[in-house]
């Protein structure tokens, strides 16, 4: 339920920020904000969701890597939602074609980073939603049930436009208003990105048997099938999320016929380890893009999340990457104003732009270079492929380096990601 909404001026010394977008980062750095500056930033997300009392619950599931669950940890949300949350102990990946009788396994990880710490949870999107915008409210970030359609940047202020007229002056507004950004637009920011042909499939499969916290990534030549462990539940019994990458010329036929034809498709490539399966959920079909902001932000506008940076699926770190960006952002504005500093300024664009750009790049590249690598039926490259998989399936020092990289714990992480307060 919307809270406040009047148009703000300055409250005293108190600074003003404004997120457009009340997505899972918008809400992070917000609720970040307010637990580490208290009543000397008022923050406003604005997001049309938040005065839908019939909106459809996110039925999609993210993996939170450790990084990120540190950083729910630090923000009081994890309590609300680790209940609901599995941990992933296991990650097994294979390589075949869909009619290949047998699918090899080439590379397992053991699923934790610490004794007792898993690499990552599986979470429903729409508990953890809930419980930041709970969080939010809770620490008094106003959350107003209206878009902004336009932000006016001023000499010292930029001023939030409201569809029914009203304006918000503050010291900063941050667009964390999707990849098709109107803020990020009308800034002139540019924007290097490109569509692949592929779109991704969503799915909750339930089935007989436990997935004893483990999850496959099995490649195939469209792309790759993910099933992603969830807790116990639905008429099987266990479920599991599956994310599935298909080539978009096949998708309507995919998802043209009824219920029944879409399980059989979904089990000639779920298999029947878990036995029988059915599905809790309708399949859903996105498109698949990368794409990244040329600069991360322009005069008193910051960039965030999918505003920013859009990446492949295909290692499951798009939320993640959102998340870390949030508590980056959430760093340099809480520097730069325990500093005296104008959070709106230059400094903390400059702060933010320098500790987010090489990690997206990296990030965004490696995406799209697995996916070119394993979407592919050629067999010089598969059998190369296949060689390197089983090559670091023995090499247990580069098999603990990469589930560093999967948990969000290689490099240097914003304190928010280390456990550690802002």
């Amino acid at each position: 339920m919307a809270q406040g909404g009047g148009v703000s001026g300055r409250r005293g010394a108190a600074r003003e920020i404004v997120v457009a977008g009340g997505g899972l980062p918008g809400l992070a750095l917000a609720l970040a904000l307010r637990l580490s500056l208290g009543e000397s930033v008022r923050v406003t997300v604005c997001d049309p969701a938040f005065g839908r009392t019939d909106a459809p619950r996110d039925l999609r599931a993210y993996a939170v890597a450790a990084a990120a669950r540190r950083m729910l940890e630090r923000l009081g949300v994890w309590d609300a939602v680790s209940a609901t949350a599995q941990p992933i102990r296991e990650m097994v990946v294979t390589d075949s074609r869909l009619a290949d009788p047998v699918r090899p396994t080439f590379l397992t990880f053991e699923g934790e980073v610490a004794e007792g710490e898993p690499f990552a949870h599986m979470i429903e999107g729409g508990g953890l939603l809930a419980a930041l915008r709970d969080a939010a409210a809770a620490a008094g970030v106003v959350l107003e049930a209206s878009p902004v359609l336009a932000a006016v940047p001023e000499a010292d202020r930029i001023t939030a436009r409201l569809p029914d007229g009203r304006r918000i002056r503050a010291d900063l507004v941050v667009a964390a208003d999707g990849a098709r950004s109107r803020l990020r637009e009308a800034a002139g920011i540019g924007w290097v990105g490109w569509s692949y042909p592929q779109s991704g499939i969503v799915a909750t499969v339930a089935h007989e048997r436990d997935h004893e916290g483990r999850a496959i990534e099995h490649f195939l030549p469209s792309g790759p099938f993910a099933v992603l462990p969830l807790p116990p539940g639905g008429s099987l019994g266990h479920r599991s999320s599956i994310v599935w990458t298909e080539r978009q010329s096949e998708v309507p036929a995919l998802l043209g016929g009824g219920p029944e034809e879409a399980l059989i498709e979904v089990e000639r490539r779920f298999g029947l380890r878990l036995g029988r399966i059915a599905l809790e959920s309708p399949l859903r079909a996105y498109p698949l893009s990368f794409g990244i902001a040329r600069r991360f932000g322009a005069k008193r506008l910051m960039l965030l999340g999918d505003a920013a940076h859009v990446i492949h699926p295909i290692a499951g770190q798009g939320l993640n990457l959102g998340l870390r960006s949030a508590a980056a952002l959430a760093e340099a504005l809480a520097d730069t104003m325990r500093l005296g500093l104008d959070p709106g300024g230059p400094e903390a664009l400059e702060t933010y732009e320098r500790s987010r750009r090489f990690d997206t790049l990296a990030m965004g590249a490696a995406t799209d270079g697995l996916n070119r690598l394993f979407s592919n039926d050629a067999l010089p490259v598969r059998l190369a492929r296949d060689l390197g998989l089983g090559l670091v399936d023995r090499l247990p020092g580069l098999k603990r380096l990469f589930i560093r990289e999967a948990a969000g714990l290689r490099g240097r992480q914003p304190r928010l990601m280390r456990g550690e307060a802002l």
